[in-house]
């Protein structure tokens, strides 16, 4: 398999990638990097005993009502990025949403945001993710081979406003509308529910805090995913995906990834 080949036919059903349509990339994703499709079950079906009872059993329709309509900024975490200055934004019907991956949260509060919507895999500062969800966040948890143990220690600190979700087919209490790290799926939930734009800031691709070379290299190899992921997205999804630059600029997500740098 080539890494970040992509399909010609992806479909649609309403405003998100039919799941159909989105299954082969996350394979190719999954054989590429080596999960196991058994750990991924068995951590979904921890995450659905540890959800909270009144957990809906259909997210989207849960979440649609925070975003449909208008625009969407995604807070990723890439280095030296801070949060989104939401300020500069020209002026609308109606203020843009907010939703944060992963650790952005924090980013987010300490600038005084707090996102409508934080969707996490559980693998950064959580502590900030319980905080948000505290003051009124959504908190999509998402459930894969590698962090059962993060879920049982973290997920019932979540006590309002969670929704599940997993790499595997939509089912009850657990959605899947594509994406892969936090910040690419972020985008995809954005634009199944309605986004009218959806707006990246603090995304970056090649450049990444100092690991272990062994764990740089597996990140970096992520990245690469989630960059072409969110080309399809972009040429796919019903929302127009731009690209929020730290220069101010705004850009299709394309034409964003095409320079040398995204500073």
């Amino acid at each position: 398999m080539v890494a970040g080949y992509i399909p010609e036919s992806v479909s649609r059903v309403g405003s998100a990638l039919d799941y159909a349509a989105w299954a082969p990339y996350y394979e190719r994703i999954r054989l590429e990097l080596g999960f196991d499709l058994a750990r991924e079950r068995s951590s979904a079906d921890r995450l659905l005993e540890l959800l909270p009872a009144d957990a809906p059993l259909d997210p989207l329709g849960h979440l649609q009502g925070l975003v449909r309509g208008r625009d969407a900024i995604v807070v990723g975490l890439a280095p030296r990025w801070g949060a989104p200055p939401i300020w500069v934004l020209p002026a609308g019907r109606t203020h843009p949403v907010v939703l944060a991956a992963d650790g952005a949260a924090s980013r987010c509060l300490d600038a005084g945001i707090v996102p409508e919507i934080v969707v996490t895999d559980l693998d950064g500062p959580v502590p900030a993710e319980v905080l948000a969800n505290s003051k009124g966040a959504a908190v999509v948890l998402h459930a894969h081979g590698d962090n059962l143990e993060a879920l049982d220690r973290w997920a019932p600190e979540f006590h309002r406003n969670v929704v599940g979700s997993w790499a595997g087919k939509p089912e009850p209490r657990l959605l899947d509308v594509g994406g892969f790290t936090d910040g690419d799926r972020a985008a995809f939930l954005a634009s199944a529910l309605g986004a009218r734009r959806v707006l990246l800031w603090g995304f970056e691709f090649a450049n990444v805090d100092e690991e272990p070379p062994g764990q740089r290299l597996r990140k970096l190899a992520k990245l690469r995913w989630a960059r072409e992921v969110l080309g399809v997205l972009s040429r796919s999804g019903a929302a127009p995906l731009l690209w929020w630059r730290r220069d101010g600029a705004i850009v299709p997500y394309e034409v964003g990834i095409s320079g040398a740098s995204t500073q």
